[in-house]
């Protein structure tokens, strides 16, 4: 491969159509998509400071790299690549892509990442802003700290575990997805969402979880969660629930529900049952 080393790169596509390079402790300055349908590409300790530097690129690997708050919208329609002790500073840096890895990465202007890409890894990643991995499939989120409303919004099988997920209205429009280990604060989680699994999480929200198919918790800790379940079929082994209103069918079990709301002419109130446990028994 050749070697591109201590060089500072400008202009409008300065390595466009780059193939087969290792580039190491090199600044990309003014100048829009310098690595623009590049292929096969290492990048070692190097900082981009221009929009779009990873367009329509394939097999790229960055360690120890940073995009700059001015790299916006860096890495779209790409495929294969990973970042490794990287700071992603710009905002909306994924996009359309496919195979994206992300290990050990913050991300403090994260707003609309990830939008519409299609098998995201990601382990140890800060991350702060809005509508994070919207319309994504197939991510695996393992100690994930997100901070930013609208996470996930229309995602399709997503896997996240051992995470912090302080986000207004997480999980919307999903399709199977699988949440254990984690802590959520948010409102209103997981409308119009089917095959929902939370296991072992804490969640804090307000009308959680309604107009859901499949939704399921076991063993999950409900925190000022109220009118929760309207209208969901599910299946939950809770501690507590501030308020519980019209579900539609399952088996709710809880160690006690502060105010149970099932309106007959609304819901057929057979269908759900609601067992109350003490402590011991949950």
């Amino acid at each position: 491969m050749e070697k591109v080393k201590d060089l500072t790169l400008t202009g409008e596509r300065a390595l466009f159509f780059g193939k087969d390079l290792e580039i190491e402790d090199c600044v990309f300055e003014d100048g829009e998509s310098p690595l623009k349908e590049s292929n096969n590409i290492s990048l070692k300790n190097c900082t981009f400071r221009w929009k779009y530097p990873l367009w329509y690129s394939k097999n790229i690997t960055l360690k120890d790299c940073t995009l700059e708050l001015t790299a916006r919208s860096g890495v779209w329609y790409t495929e294969n690549i990973s970042f490794e002790n990287c700071d992603i500073v710009a905002p909306k840096t994924f996009r359309r892509t496919k195979g994206v890895t992300l290990k050990n990465v913050t991300m403090p202007n994260a707003q609309e990442s990830f939008w519409c890409s299609d098998g995201v890894t990601i382990e140890n990643v800060t991350a702060n802003g809005d509508y994070f991995c919207m319309n994504a499939k197939k991510v695996n989120a393992n100690g994930l700290k997100l901070d930013g409303n609208y996470c996930f919004d229309g995602g399709e099988y997503i896997w996240v575990e051992n995470s912090v997920l302080n986000s207004k209205d997480s999980f919307w429009n999903c399709k199977n997805v699988f949440v254990q280990n984690t802590t959520i604060i948010g409102e209103y989680i997981g409308w119009n969402s089917e095959n929902v699994t939370f296991k072992n999480c804490t969640i804090e929200s307000l009308q959680g979880f309604c107009y859901m198919k499949n939704v399921r918790l076991i063993n999950c800790v409900l925190k000022d969660t109220t009118l929760a379940f309207e209208y969901s079929s599910v299946q939950a082994e809770i501690n507590y629930c501030d308020s519980i209103k019209n579900p539609t069918e399952g088996e709710i079990i809880t160690g006690g529900v502060g105010e149970l709301i099932m309106e007959p002419e609304r819901v057929d109130v057979q269908r759900t049952k609601i067992i109350i446990k003490k402590d011991d028994e949950v």
